[in-house]
């Protein structure tokens, strides 16, 4: 993703963090406050899970604990990260910085993009899932939404329609169907 080798290229003390940041909050779809809270503790390599948790004013939206699986980028980025940081112990936040919006302006402009905000890299990860074929409820239950997908169907319901759309054009008859193929779906 150009946006992100730009954001890392930046030359800032930072910029690798900021990077790491973007990532973290495009594979795992968090909030920008919850993602500053999630330490080395709430990641669980064997189970392949982060645990979110809230305090409703830090930490998750609704003050409850969730659990976001890791998408293989996500664990790749995260054994990548642990293995480079010298103080990871259990307490430590996973992510050196706390936002970065200013590094990812730049790097819009510089790519000629819109900007974007860490806001928008949960919608990523949303589309990303629905696209992937991820169902509304599952999704909502990873970004914390306690209302049962109705929000996720508001927001991203029209991204279902397409791949629907999209999906139907692989459906075919007019190529010849093997009766023995035929015969065992029946």
């Amino acid at each position: 993703m150009q946006f992100v080798e730009e954001i890392e290229a930046g030359g800032g003390s930072k910029s690798k963090h900021c990077a790491d940041l973007v990532r973290f909050l495009s594979f795992g779809g968090f909030r920008i406050t919850e993602a500053s809270k999630i330490t080395w503790a709430d990641c669980n390599f064997e189970k392949g899970e982060l645990t979110v948790r809230g305090d409703g004013e830090t930490g998750t939206k609704n003050w409850s604990v969730r659990r976001v699986p890791m998408i293989p980028d996500m664990r790749k980025m995260l054994e990548r990260v642990k293995g480079k940081t010298t103080c990871a112990n259990s307490n430590s936040p996973i992510m050196r910085v706390r936002e970065c919006q200013k590094a990812m302006n730049r790097a819009a402009r510089v790519i000629g993009m819109r900007r974007i905000t860490h806001h928008d890299l949960r919608h990523l990860f949303a589309t990303r899932c629905i696209e992937s074929g991820v169902d509304i409820p599952t999704l909502s239950r990873w970004l914390g939404h306690k209302d049962g997908g109705a929000l996720a169907m508001k927001v991203y319901g029209h991204l279902r329609d397409q791949h629907s759309v999209e999906m139907a054009q692989r459906v075919t008859f007019s190529a010849p169907v093997e009766k023995q193929s035929f015969e065992a779906n029946l």
